[in-house]
């Protein structure tokens, strides 16, 4: 009677710790779905905020249109990567659109009047400010990725990810072009 007890104490023990490691892994991949979205957040404002810059830039009829075109392509592919949350491709993207964006605020020093224009003044902190909180965002989704990654391959735990389906999530890593220093010869070729 005494070890009927005994082992049904274990089982118990071993049902409530397997239970716990899958409410934990389960917790882990929530908080990289919200780090997403809290990215997704940003996205979708600095998408918004975008059309209206190059609006501002287009009533100067001089402003030059390859880097407004430039600027309104990244975008796009941006918008289609955050759609089809596609980490790598939005990680590319990413980088194309901030360089574009640089250019544009770069050749926008080129007209004073532009410079001197409250609208685009506006625009121009507001999404600087967004950038700012992009990429603190992409540190902390990165940073959850990380934790969940480590969460599902550690052991006991990748037992449970492997009969549930968890399965690793990509970095949210940026191509070596964003990285680099914005070089301001090439905006004026």
């Amino acid at each position: 009677m005494v070890t009927v007890f005994i082992m049904l104490g274990v089982v118990v023990v071993a049902l409530i710790y397997i239970i716990s490691l899958y409410n934990n892994l389960v917790q882990l991949k929530h908080g990289v779905s919200k780090a997403w979205a809290n990215i997704d957040v940003l996205l979708k404002q600095r998408h918004d905020e975008l059309p209206k810059l190059v609006e501002v830039c287009k009533q100067y009829k001089q402003f030059e249109q390859k880097t407004l075109q430039r600027v309104i392509a990244a975008r796009s592919q941006v918008q289609t990567a955050r759609e089809g949350q596609d980490v790598e491709a939005l990680g590319k993207a990413e980088g194309v659109l901030r360089t574009s964006v640089s250019g544009l605020f770069a050749v926008a020093e080129a007209y004073p009047e532009l410079k001197t224009n409250e609208q685009f003044m506006q625009l121009q902190s507001r999404i600087s400010g967004l950038e700012n909180g992009i990429a603190d965002r992409r540190e902390v989704y990165n940073e959850s990725v990380n934790i969940y990654n480590v969460g599902i391959e550690q052991f006991p735990a990748v037992m449970i990810a492997g009969m549930f389906n968890f399965s690793g999530k990509p970095l949210l890593e940026f191509s070596s072009a964003e990285k680099a220093d914005v070089d301001i010869k090439t905006l004026f070729s």
